[in-house]
Parts: C-alpha cells; structure tokens; sequence
C-alpha cells in the first residue's frame, strides 16, 4: 500500500484541484490520496466558504480517498506551525511516503535544500535573522534574506513566491520530524496563489470567493466553468455569515494579555489592534489602518481569528510536541474499510465517537476540545448543528 497525503484548504475546490488530484496519481503512483484539510476555519484568518464536511465531500467526490482534519490550532497558525501541525498529523498514518503540494517552481531536490538551508543552526545566520528584522521585515522576509546571504546556490522564488513557501515550510518540517517521505511539487496551472483575475478554466480560489460574494450572471458563469458540478451546486446555495462582526467582539472583549498570547502577536501589536478598535469598529476599517510591510493582511486577520478561538501560541507548541489524533472527515465508500483499518493501525488514535475523544490524553484532548469549541463557534454563525463525531461516507 502506498499513500500520497496532501495538505490543503480546499475554500473552494475548484478545477485546480482536480487537475492537481489528477496530476498526484500518475506521478506519485499511490495506490490512496489522502488529505489533511484545515476545518472551519482557515490560515487566512477566515472562516471558509463552505463547511468542513461539506468541503471534504468536494475532495473525495473528486479524487481523494479521505479527509483527515487539520486540527484549528494549526489550521489558522502562521505557515511554520500551519506546516508543523499538518505533516505531524501525516507522519502518523502508516504507508504514507509522499507529499504533495502546489508550486510555482521548483524539483523536490530544490525545495528540501531551501528548507535545509532555513534551518541553519550557525551564529552568523541567526544574527543576519535577528538584524533583517529589526529593519521592519517579517520573519518570512528576514529569514530569506538571511538565506540568501548565507546560501547564494538557493533558489530565491522557493522563499518569495507563496505556494513555494509553503513547500518550503512542508520540507522544513519533514527535516525536522526525520520522515522519509518525499516531496513532490506539482506545478499550478491558470491563475497564482491570490490572483483575483478570472480564467476560463482554471481560476484561483481567491478569485472564485469573491465571484461567490458578487453574485451575478457574470460571476455565476465563472463559477460554473471553474468549479466541479458538486461544487457549483453548493456554491448557489452558500451564504455570508457575521464572522468580521464576532471577531470584533472579541477583540473588544479581550484583554490586551490574553490577545497577546495568540501564534502570530507580537512586539505589543495587541496595544495597537485594541487601541484602532476603538474608533474603527469595522475589521476591514481596522485591518487598512493596521496592515505595514511587517504586519501583513493575513497576519493581521489570523490574530483577530485567534483571539475569538482563544488559541495561544504555547498551547500550539505544546500540541507539536506530543501525540495527538486523527479525526477522519469523509473517506471514499469504496475500499473504506481497508482506508479506515490503515489509519487505525496509526500512531494516533482515531476520533470517530464522543467515547473516543473522552479517553484522548492530556494535550491531545486539549487539541480536540479546541476543535470542539471552533466547531461550536461556528455553529453559533451559521445556525447550523454539524457534529463533530462523524465521517461521511462518499
């Protein structure tokens, strides 16, 4: 049994998707694709346009052979701990030997000597990192220029452009959890990363968003020649729900401390957010007097969906480093039974009933009641009542 896992959001999934689903079973030869998905909740800092078993029905409909959830306290994290998180939950499933991401550029042996080269230990390096960042840079920014300087033989695009660096931060972690599993970059075909212009085909999730909001023939059309049949249906159907306006209520309602100890503040950013928040009651009025060439826009809507699911940067280094679980989202009916018996065989326990998580220990329990509440927060927004203890059968 070979397994090809895939680390994805899936908000929506398009005709990208596919391809890449596609393009992973021919090149990988996998006899299984199995994805680890964010839930509810993205790395972007929004909540996603469909919910969470909704989009892993989307995957196995077109390709994949189950959804494992990325649990939330990785699933809205910077992309170190968003990584981190994933491919631990990877590393725990038995006959995976491949991952499978999106680039732009790059052969696996590229991205593991860029990831390599992040990773340096040496004085020099470290001082260039902290140095870069005292200019105003982010750490993503920093670190590269600190690789640069240090590494000329490093490809620059696998640090600049942004599915390459999550590539990048997927080989990093597997560096760093000693795996044997191999990358392997497939190239994105149609519109990049956050590309807003609309293709015939093969348009970017960004893109189709906003055609999901703007309602329109116009848009409507688009999404219908971007989007899987199963896809679009749901698309016409999804609705826009109060998340800015809870998220700032938690920000009002948080005390500076407690804003403080979410993944991505830092250097007193909570000051500042609490202090905008006051005469900008409206996140995308906060969020235009807040962003800086340091404090990017995702970062900035990260923080606001961490305060409001009170996750903190401790807990989710805790969480890295201990066991955890594997919630299993949808499997594909066919051959189920043989997908269901491998995870079993895991290192991780699988949650499939309340008796399950019950007899999760310490902090993988803690990581599921986190889960547990994003879910109920969730279902507060929309009027729904998903259960977390289900697997949908495709």
């Amino acid at each position: 049994m070979k397994i090809c896992a895939v680390i994805c959001e899936y908000n929506p999934f398009h005709n990208g998707h596919k391809y890449q689903l596609g393009k992973i079973r021919e090149a990988s030869g996998c006899d299984k694709i199995v994805c680890v998905m964010s839930g509810n909740f993205t790395q972007r800092g929004d909540m996603a346009v469909f919910d969470k078993f909704t989009r892993a029905r989307h995957a196995v409909e077109n390709g994949a052979d189950a959804v494992l959830e990325l649990p939330v306290s990785f699933a809205v994290s910077p992309a170190e701990l968003f990584a981190r998180g994933a491919v631990k939950i990877i590393c725990s499933v038995p006959a995976v030997d491949t991952l499978a991401f999106g680039c732009e550029s790059g052969s696996a042996e590229n991205f593991l000597h860029a990831a390599n080269a992040t990773l340096s230990e040496s004085k020099e390096f470290k001082n260039a990192l902290k140095e870069n960042m005292k200019g105003g840079a982010s750490y993503i920014k920093a670190r590269t220029e600190a690789v640069l300087q240090f590494h000329g033989d490093v490809d620059e695009a696998l640090l600049t452009s942004p599915n390459n660096i999550l590539g990048t931060e997927y080989c990093r972690a597997l560096l760093s959890e000693k795996s044997a599993i191999k990358p392997l970059p497939i190239p994105r075909i149609g519109g990049g990363y956050a590309d807003t212009s609309l293709f015939k085909n093969f348009s970017s999730a960004t893109a189709l968003r906003a055609c999901m909001e703007e309602d329109s023939r116009r848009s409507r059309k688009a999404l219908k020649n971007n989007l899987p049949e199963s896809v679009y249906r749901d698309a016409l159907l999804a609705e826009k729900y109060p998340f800015e306006q809870a998220e700032m209520y938690a920000l009002a309602a948080a005390a500076e401390e407690e804003i403080a100890q979410c993944p991505d503040c830092s250097e007193g950013l909570e000051n500042r957010l609490k202090a905008l928040a006051k005469t900008n009651p409206a996140r995308d009025e906060l969020m235009e007097k807040a962003v800086s060439k340091r404090y990017t826009l995702s970062r900035l809507k990260r923080i606001l969906a961490q305060n409001l699911l009170k996750i903190k940067l401790k807990d989710v280094r805790r969480f890295l480093e201990n066991p955890l679980y594997c919630n299993v989202l949808a499997v594909k009916k066919e051959g189920s039974d043989e997908t269901l018996a491998l995870f079993g065989e895991g290192k991780f326990p699988l949650v499939v009933r309340k008796s399950d998580a019950a007899a999760l220990k310490k902090e993988a329990l803690e990581c599921f009641e986190t889960d547990v509440r994003a879910n109920d927060i969730y279902n507060a927004l929309t009027g729904r009542h998903s259960n977390e203890y289900q697997t949908l059968f495709v």
